[in-house]
């Protein structure tokens, strides 16, 4: 009767180890997927649907007065001729739906100089600091490649622009030129313009 009871109380016991154990699995199954849902990113050709996601952005980006020719004043009909000439290439970053980041390349030059290419990336004030221009740069260095630039060139970096310098460092461009108070910031004056380039 004894050595019944005992059996009973083994079995008993591991009974509820494995109920515990498998609640356990189960709430870290389950809370690994709410708390780490994935985030779905993308960077695609943009289109006549993105015009105002990328003026949203655009109008952000140049409104500061610190980075971008661009005057702060610019109307939205002109985001066309800026950002979506017939001559340019724009890409969109879009991440779940929304769209964070966008970059356009285009020849630097017409005819005889239009095997080098030239690009713009902006991305949204308030998703700034997550790697969308470090991914945009990426695409932009791939599609120049795949379509037979042989290199990139950055005609006017703003030099107080500290984290885009260090960012096209890191990507192997280099300082060739710099025009003297070639920008008029909106707080600091007039101060320098990099130009910037890298060999494909």
């Amino acid at each position: 009767m004894a050595l019944y009871f005992q059996c009973y109380v083994y079995c008993f016991a591991i009974g509820a180890m494995s109920v515990v154990v498998g609640a356990v699995l189960y709430c870290f199954i389950h809370g690994y997927h709410i708390y780490n849902k994935k985030t779905y990113t993308m960077i695609r050709k943009a289109t006549r649907n993105d015009y105002k996601a990328v003026w949203e952005i655009f109008s952000q980006v140049i409104a500061t007065g610190d980075t971008y020719v661009f005057s702060p004043d610019t109307a939205e009909k002109d985001i066309q001729e800026h950002w979506f000439a017939d001559y340019m290439n724009t890409f969109v970053f879009e991440e779940n739906g929304k769209i964070l980041g966008t970059y356009i390349i285009k020849p630097n030059q017409i005819d005889l100089g239009n095997h080098i290419a030239n690009c713009s990336y902006m991305v949204h004030p308030n998703a700034q600091g997550k790697g969308i221009g470090r991914q945009l740069c990426e695409h932009s260095l791939k599609f120049a490649k795949e379509n037979n630039f042989l290199a990139i060139q950055f005609n006017i970096v703003v030099s107080t622009n500290k984290s885009a310098v260090e960012l096209w460092k890191k990507y192997g461009f280099k300082i060739i030129g710099t025009t003297p108070n070639g920008f008029r910031h909106s707080t600091l004056g007039l101060v320098d313009t990099y130009i910037m380039y890298k060999p494909l």
